[in-house]
């Protein structure tokens, strides 16, 4: 066994340098420093796709005999897509053996996980929701994510960004909730409106009446 987990140690290091040298669109990933067989990856929504402004966390653990036998695949954070926390039926990961190449790359698996994660093709693991859901999801994501130990540990630069988009949301939200409030005092300057009006007309015709029974009585004086 140890072999064996030399060689997985040694594929999974060699990978994790060609990562940070070509790194994948979208994906980042990095492994448990307490225990190389354990990554820890994020997808970034693209642009194009329901998932936009999103940050999900997942998971892959490696057999010790990597990279003969392929990966457990697991979607930690609520996405519209995969099941969480549930091992996926991709193509890519264990429960596909007989589909596994060695020659696949951590690169690879994260590669192919964002093409099945931006299609709807049904497989294991797998759910259904609207486009509208997964949007919804996505814009819960951040705090779910600043939530979660691992996804703090491992990508601090992820949470910086994170947790200055949930700030700038905060104060977006406050500026909305606001205009209510601001709105709501102008169906009171209205009736005040209306009210000097209604006055200011009531006088008018008062001392139009006023001057009319004047003008009569100066006539039947006359």
């Amino acid at each position: 066994m140890a072999p064996k987990t030399s060689s997985a140690t040694l594929r999974l290091k060699q990978d994790y340098v060609r990562l940070k040298n070509d790194p994948v669109p979208y994906v980042v990933a990095e492994p448990n420093p307490s225990n190389i067989l354990e990554w820890y990856y994020v997808v970034s929504g693209p642009d194009d796709s329901p998932y936009a402004g999103g940050y999900y966390l997942g998971r892959l653990v490696f057999p010790r005999d990597f990279p003969f036998k392929p990966p457990s695949i697991y979607m930690v954070t609520p996405n519209g897509r995969f099941k969480t926390n549930t091992r996926l039926c991709l193509s890519i990961s264990d429960y596909h053996p007989d589909t596994w190449n060695p020659a696949w790359s951590v690169s690879t698996i994260l590669t192919g996980l964002l093409s099945f994660m931006l299609e709807n093709s049904p497989t294991m693991g797998s759910i259904e929701m609207t486009d509208y859901e997964r949007r919804q999801l996505a814009a819960q994501s951040l705090e779910a994510n600043v939530r979660d130990e691992n996804f703090c540990e491992l990508f601090p630069d992820l949470t910086v960004t994170i947790q200055k988009e949930i700030e700038k949301r905060n104060l977006a939200r406050a500026s909305e909730e606001q205009l209510p409030s601001t709105d709501s005092s102008q169906p009171e300057n209205n009736i005040f409106h209306s009210v000097i009006y209604n006055s200011v007309v009531m006088v008018g015709f008062a001392l139009f009446i006023y001057l009319v029974r004047y003008v009569l009585y100066n006539m039947n004086v006359e």
